[in-house]
C-alpha cells in the first residue's frame, strides 16, 4: 500500500481579501478538502496555513482563486513549504501581529440579493431591518477605525452581539460567518426621525413612514446613509427641488436622482447594458445616463442637461424608504455648497440648519465621509468599416468622482512589487479642486475618497483629517511629500508645513505632468508618451495658467512639446464664472481694437462693458495669460450664445458639449472641421503652438450667417480632435495619453481617441481614477517616487 505523505504550506494572499467573506470561503474550502490549519487576516492581506496531502493542497490552491467571493480581488499568491504540525482541524484564527501594512482596505458594497430577500421576508428575523448585512455587502471603509478589518476595529465595536447573531457569526455554514458588521433589531443600530431642532418625533418603523410622508409633502429630509448625510426631496416636484436649490445655494449644478429600481430608471432614461451593469454592481455608483425626451421630472433637477445622474438604493435603509415612496427622489450630498459632506447627526443640526426640514438618523457612527461615486460610460467612435452597421462599439468607463464602492482600493502602478520601497512611503496632497490625497508604498497607491474643493475652512479641515486618517489606518509616516507646483494652493501650503515638521523632502509636481502620470500609472506605462492634458487651469513652470498642453512625458519629467495659443483672462479667476470675459479675450487676440465695435446676434456685450474689458486686455492688468482649453470652450459658449453666465465650474463647456452632441446625433455622426494651424512656437521652452485663430474667424462668419450654434459646436469639437493628430505626428511617439478635466466630455474623448487610433496611435485614457483633478494625487505620488529613486527631489 502506497504511503500518503502530509505537507504543510503557508499561503500569503494579497489583494482585496478583507471584509469580503474571504476567510469564511477559505475555511469552507479547506474543510471540504479535509485540510487542517488556519486562516487569519494580516497587515498584508490574508495568511493561510494548510496541511494535508499534496493533491488536496494543489486542489485547494487551484480552487482558491476560482471559488473566491465575487467582491474579493486576488492580486498575488505566494506559497512556501513549512514543517507539518499535525493540527486536528481547520480554524479561523486571530489576526497576525502588526507589521508593515500593505495598502489594501475593503470598500463599502451595495446590499446583496440574499440580504434583500431577507429584508422583504416577513418570516425572517431581519424583516425590514435597515442595517442588515453579510460577508458580501454592507459598510466596510466607512466604519473601519483600524486594520485589520475586524469588528473590534470598526464603529460597530460598541454593539455587542446577541446570542442569535453570535451563533451566525460563529457558524461556518452561515452566510454571516465572520461578517464583522453583523447586527439585528435586538443588538444593532436603530433608526429615529428628528425635527429640525433635534427632537425625536418617532423611531424605527414609524420613522420610515413619517419620513416618507414628509417627502411626499415636498419637504426636505436629511437622511443619514452609509458614508454621510444626503438631502432628499421629491424629484417630480418643481417647487420642492427649487426650494432645495435656494436653501443649498446651488443655482444650476445638476442633482443626482435615486430611483426605486432599474425598471424605474428605464422609464426616465435610455440605459445601455454597460450602464445597467454598473448600477447593479456591488459598487452601484451614480451613473450619468441619457434622459428620455418624455421624462417627467422637475426641470430644476438638471437644468438644460440631457443627462441624469441616476442611482439605485445601495443600503437596506434606502431600499425600505424607496419601497414606501415608489417615486424618483433627489438624493444629493448632505452639505452646504463648497463644504464637505456631514457624517454626524449632531453636527448635521448645525450645518444643515435652514436646509433640512427633518432628519432621519441612526446611531451607527460613521468613521469618515464617503460620498457617492459618479461614473460615465463613453462609446468609442466606430471604425470606418463599422459605420452604418449595428451600434456594437466598444465603451470606456470613466470615473468622475471616486468614492463609495471604489475607495480605498489600492492601485498597482508597477508590476515590480518592490517598486517605491527603497524611497519609503510618499504622501501626495493633490490639488485645490476635486481634491483627493494619496499614500504610496511599494507598488501600490491608495487614494482617499473624493474630498471636494478646498475653498472653505470646513473643507480644509476635512482635507487635513483625511491625511491623518490614512496615516493612522495604515500606520505610515511619509518619507517625502508631493504637491502641486502652485505655491498658493491650500494643499501646497499644508504640504510645505508638513514636510518641514517631518524634515522630509517636498516634491512639487507640475499640474499637467501629474495628470499625465496618473493615467500612465493606471496602465503601468513606462518610458515616454505624448500626454494631451486639457483642463481649465494649472500652474505652469513659467508661472502662467496652462490648460491646453501637449507634453512629452515620463515619470521622471516632462517637456512642453506644444500648447494652445495663449490669450489673456481679463479679471483672472472671475473669467471662470463669466464666459464673456474669455470671449472678449479671444476676439481681442483676433482683431484687437475692432472688438469694441464688433457685433453679431449671439454676442451683444454692452459698449461700456467692452471698454472695461478692453482696458484690462490692453494693459494686461489682472489679466494673466492662459493656454486653457477650458476657457476656450467658455469663449465659444459665450460667442454662440449657449452660455453667458456659469454658476459652477464647467457649466459653459457642458453647454457647448451638449449642443455638439445634438448636432452629432442629428447629422448621423458627421461634422466638418474648422482650420487650426500648427506653428512654430516663439517660446523657447516649446516647439509648437496650436493656433486657434484660423478656427475663430470662420466660426464668427458662420454666426453672422445665422448658422445654428449646435453645428458650430460640433465643428469646434472635430477641429480639436483633428489638431491632436497633427501634433501627435509631429511628436512621433506611438503612445498618446488623454487626461485632464476636458476629457470628461464624452464627445471630445470619443472623437480624439477615434481620430488618433485611425492615425495609428495607441491611445490611453482613464478608467481607475478621474481625468479631472481627483486623479492628481496618484500622478504626484508616482512622479515623486521616480524622482526620489533618481535622486532628483529637492526641497521647495
Amino acid at each position: 500500500m502506497r504511503k500518503t505523505f502530509t505537507q504543510r504550506v503557508q499561503v500569503n494572499v494579497r489583494g482585496t481579501v478583507q471584509g469580503v467573506g474571504f476567510r469564511p470561503c477559505v475555511y469552507r474550502l479547506a474543510r471540504a478538502l479535509e485540510l487542517t490549519g488556519w486562516v487569519r487576516n494580516s497587515s498584508n492581506g490574508v495568511v493561510i496555513e494548510v496541511e494535508g496531502t499534496a493533491k488536496a493542497i494543489e486542489t485547494f490552491l487551484e480552487r482558491l482563486q476560482v471559488d473566491a467571493p465575487a467582491a474579493a480581488s486576488i492580486e498575488a499568491i505566494r506559497t512556501s513549504l513549512i514543517p507539518a504540525r499535525g493540527d486536528a482541524s481547520f480554524a479561523i484564527g486571530t489576526s497576525a501581529e502588526p507589521g508593515e501594512r500593505t495598502l489594501v482596505i475593503p470598500p463599502d458594497l451595495a446590499t446583496c440579493a440574499d440580504c434583500l430577500r431577507e429584508l422583504a421576508d416577513p418570516d425572517d428575523r431581519r424583516f425590514r431591518y435597515p442595517f442588515l448585512t453579510c460577508t458580501q455587502c454592507g459598510p466596510r471603509y466607512s466604519l473601519l477605525t483600524a486594520i485589520p478589518y475586524e469588528r473590534s476595529n470598526t464603529t460597530m465595536a460598541g454593539f455587542e452581539l446577541c446570542s442569535n447573531c453570535r451563533t451566525e457569526y460563529s457558524s461556518e455554514s452561515d452566510r454571516r460567518f465572520h461578517a464583522e458588521p453583523i447586527a439585528c433589531l435586538i443588538c444593532g443600530p436603530s433608526l429615529c426621525l428628528w425635527d429640525e431642532q433635534g427632537h425625536e418625533t418617532t423611531n424605527d418603523e414609524a420613522a420610515f413612514q413619517q419620513a416618507a410622508t414628509l417627502l411626499e409633502q415636498g419637504l426636505v429630509v436629511a437622511v443619514k446613509g452609509l458614508g454621510g448625510f444626503q438631502l432628499w426631496v421629491d424629484a417630480k416636484s418643481e417647487d420642492a427641488v427649487r426650494r432645495l436649490r435656494n436653501r443649498k445655494q446651488r443655482v444650476d449644478k445638476p442633482f443626482a436622482v435615486l430611483f426605486p429600481s432599474i425598471d424605474a430608471i428605464r422609464d426616465y432614461c435610455l440605459l445601455s447594458s454597460d450602464e445597467e451593469a454598473l448600477l447593479c454592481s456591488p459598487q452601484a455608483p451614480i451613473v450619468l445616463a441619457r434622459k428620455r425626451r418624455d421624462a417627467v421630472l422637475a426641470d430644476a433637477v438638471a437644468p438644460g442637461n440631457p443627462y441624469l445622474g441616476v442611482m439605485v438604493p445601495t443600503t437596506p435603509l434606502h431600499h425600505l424608504l424607496m419601497a414606501s415612496l415608489q417615486r424618483p427622489m433627489v438624493a444629493t450630498s448632505g452639505n452646504r455648497s463648497e463644504e464637505p459632506i456631514v457624517i454626524d447627526e449632531h453636527e448635521a443640526l448645525a450645518r444643515l440648519k435652514g436646509i433640512a426640514d427633518a432628519l432621519l438618523v441612526h446611531d451607527r457612527p460613521i468613521a469618515r465621509p464617503v460620498d457617492d461615486s459618479v461614473v460615465l460610460v463613453v462609446k468609442r467612435m466606430p471604425e470606418r468599416h463599422e459605420r452604418g452597421e449595428a451600434d456594437q462599439r466598444k465603451t470606456d468607463r470613466l470615473i468622475l468622482r471616486r468614492a463609495r464602492g471604489y475607495v480605498p482600493q489600492a492601485i498597482r502602478w508597477s508590476d515590480n512589487s518592490s517598486a517605491g520601497t527603497a524611497q519609503g512611503p510618499i504622501l501626495a496632497v493633490g490639488g485645490h479642486l476635486k481634491n483627493t490625497v494619496a499614500l504610496l508604498t511599494g507598488d501600490r497607491v491608495v487614494l482617499s475618497q473624493h474630498l471636494g474643493d478646498l475653498s472653505t475652512v470646513e473643507a480644509d479641515q476635512a482635507f487635513r483629517q483625511a491625511i491623518e486618517d490614512l496615516q493612522r489606518l495604515l500606520q505610515i509616516e511619509p518619507q517625502a511629500i508631493a504637491c502641486d507646483l502652485h505655491p498658493d494652493y491650500r494643499s501646497t501650503s499644508f504640504a510645505r508645513q508638513l514636510a518641514a515638521s517631518l524634515t522630509v523632502p517636498l516634491i512639487p509636481v507640475q499640474h499637467h505632468h501629474a495628470h499625465v502620470a496618473s493615467c500612465m500609472a493606471e496602465h503601468k506605462l513606462n518610458g515616454e508618451v505624448l500626454g494631451i492634458a486639457w483642463d481649465g487651469a494649472g500652474y505652469g513652470t513659467d508661472g502662467q495658467v496652462w490648460g491646453g498642453e501637449f507634453l512629452v512625458a515620463s515619470y521622471l519629467g516632462s517637456s512642453r512639446f506644444a500648447h494652445l495659443r495663449p490669450f489673456r483672462l481679463p479679471g483672472g479667476e472671475a473669467a471662470m464664472r463669466d464666459p464673456s470675459r474669455s470671449a472678449a479675450a479671444v476676439l481681442w487676440e483676433l482683431m484687437r481694437e475692432e472688438m469694441l465695435g464688433y457685433d453679431f446676434p449671439s454676442w451683444k456685450e454692452p459698449g461700456d462693458r467692452r471698454q472695461q474689458l478692453a482696458i484690462l486686455l490692453r494693459s494686461g492688468i489682472a489679466s494673466p495669460w492662459t493656454t486653457s482649453l477650458g476657457r476656450l470652450f467658455d469663449a465659444v459658449a459665450s460667442l454662440t450664445g449657449l452660455c453667458s453666465q456659469a454658476s459652477f465650474e464647467g457649466q459653459a463647456a457642458m453647454a457647448v458639449q451638449f449642443a455638439a452632441e445634438r448636432e452629432w446625433e442629428a447629422g448621423g455622426g458627421r461634422a466638418q472641421s474648422y482650420p487650426i494651424d500648427l506653428v512654430r512656437s516663439e517660446n523657447s521652452g516649446t516647439k509648437w503652438m496650436v493656433d486657434w485663430r484660423p478656427m475663430i474667424s470662420p466660426m464668427l462668419d458662420d454666426l453672422g450667417r445665422g448658422h445654428r450654434p449646435e453645428l458650430i459646436a460640433a465643428q469646434f469639437h472635430v477641429s480639436l480632435a483633428d489638431a491632436t493628430v497633427r501634433v501627435a505626428h509631429a511628436a512621433g511617439l506611438p503612445r498618446v495619453v488623454l487626461t485632464g478635466g476636458c476629457f470628461q466630455n464624452r464627445l471630445l474623448l470619443s472623437l480624439v481617441r477615434g481620430r488618433l487610433e485611425e492615425a495609428g496611435f495607441t491611445v490611453y485614457s482613464h478608467s481607475l481614477v478621474p481625468p479631472n483633478d481627483g486623479g492628481l494625487s496618484l500622478g504626484q505620488a508616482v512622479v515623486a517616487a521616480h524622482q526620489r529613486l533618481a535622486g532628483k527631489e529637492g526641497n521647495a
